[in-house]
């Protein structure tokens, strides 16, 4: 004869084997925000022996809460976007939340099929890693308008948006300061383009370490694209100049990278002709030749506070605090060495 099948477990069977009440497992379920850690990893360990399954479905109707974030991201393949992302599910993840991702490509249709699971009640709110506010085009809305938001990466141009990022200004000062330091004085700043904020704050850093008596002529901001081809291009153009600089700060690792490859291609030596610096410290970073001097962001710790501060947000616990930046880290391997002595006649 066969044994009949196992009661499924119960509330009262997870609140037994944790030692805790039915109302504290209820607790940190619903609201794990609002229970003790150590509680709450006993429920959590009480659950997965027991195999209870909460009727989450149920409950998230009743509150109105679908326990799901979304996160809106330019492009899955930028390679800080996986560091981001751990700290964004992390937090997530401890406070019973879950990550939605949406890539835009850039692209204003896409952003707008991304928003509709806004309007069916299936996310409570929004990381924004794009710069801009949801459907871009429309900066004039009112900020209630969107759903609970907070920019991670990017600013928006909406001070009402929180927002969580490296100190940019600050990176970039210690970035520039450190080629100042090994003697180089005429220093480049290959940007993005002109419509990026943060090439901008960026811009403002190298500014800020130009030390007195440094190049501080306008001919040494290049615009690139954030590419290594742009990098790339952007000392094509210089080097039509009748005067070089000995060193590059460039927005990202990757205009970095095209910029050492181009100095190569003309038979230079990096750092013994050009020292370069970037900024971000992508995996690549370590293992190009030379190896890649450049300011690491803490890209898991952004992901874990912008998340954070959406979710204390949502449970009625946040702050006014409208900004949190965090320190860059000055990473030094190869590509920067002293400057080179000038050439007699």
């Amino acid at each position: 004869m066969q044994s009949p099948p196992p009661k499924p477990a119960t509330i009262e069977d997870v609140a037994k084997l944790a030692g805790v009440s039915i109302a504290t497992v209820s607790r940190a379920i619903r609201t794990p925000e609002k229970v003790a850690e150590s509680t709450r990893k006993r429920v959590t360990a009480a659950i997965a022996r027991t195999g209870y399954t909460a009727n989450a479905m149920a409950q998230n109707l009743r509150m109105r809460r679908s326990r799901m974030v979304m996160v809106l991201t330019p492009s899955i393949a930028d390679p800080n976007f996986p560091g981001i992302l751990i700290g964004l599910e992390k937090a997530a993840n401890e406070r019973g939340y879950a990550v939605l991702i949406g890539n835009t490509d850039g692209s204003i249709s896409l952003e707008e099929n991304h928003l509709r699971f806004l309007s069916a009640g299936m996310v409570d709110g929004l990381i924004l890693l794009t710069g801009h506010l949801p459907v871009a085009g429309q900066p004039e809305s009112p900020i209630n308008a969107f759903p609970p938001m907070i920019a991670a990466t990017r600013p928006v141009t909406r001070s009402e948006v929180t927002y969580v990022g490296v100190d940019d200004v600050a990176a970039a000062k210690m970035a520039t300061e450190y080629l100042v330091s090994l003697g180089h004085r005429k220093i480049a700043y290959v940007a993005s383009s002109t419509t990026d904020p943060v090439s901008d704050l960026r811009s403002e850093g190298y500014r800020h370490g130009l030390a007195e008596g440094a190049n501080t002529l306008e001919e040494w901001i290049i615009e690139g694209d954030g590419s290594s081809e742009g990098g790339r291009a952007a000392v094509e153009r210089l080097f039509i100049k009748d005067t070089l600089p000995t060193a590059f700060f460039c927005f990202n690792d990757d205009t970095a990278i095209g910029v050492i490859g181009a100095l190569q291609l003309r038979g230079y030596s990096v750092p013994k002709d050009f020292s370069v610096i970037g900024f971000d410290d992508i995996p690549f970073a370590n293992n190009i030749t030379p190896a890649l001097t450049t300011i690491r962001q803490p890209r898991t710790k952004i992901g874990e506070h912008a998340m954070e501060f959406l979710l204390d947000g949502l449970a009625g616990t946040g702050t006014s605090q409208k900004e949190k930046l965090l320190h860059g880290d000055l990473v030094v391997r190869e590509s920067c060495g002293p400057a080179p002595l000038p050439q007699k006649d």
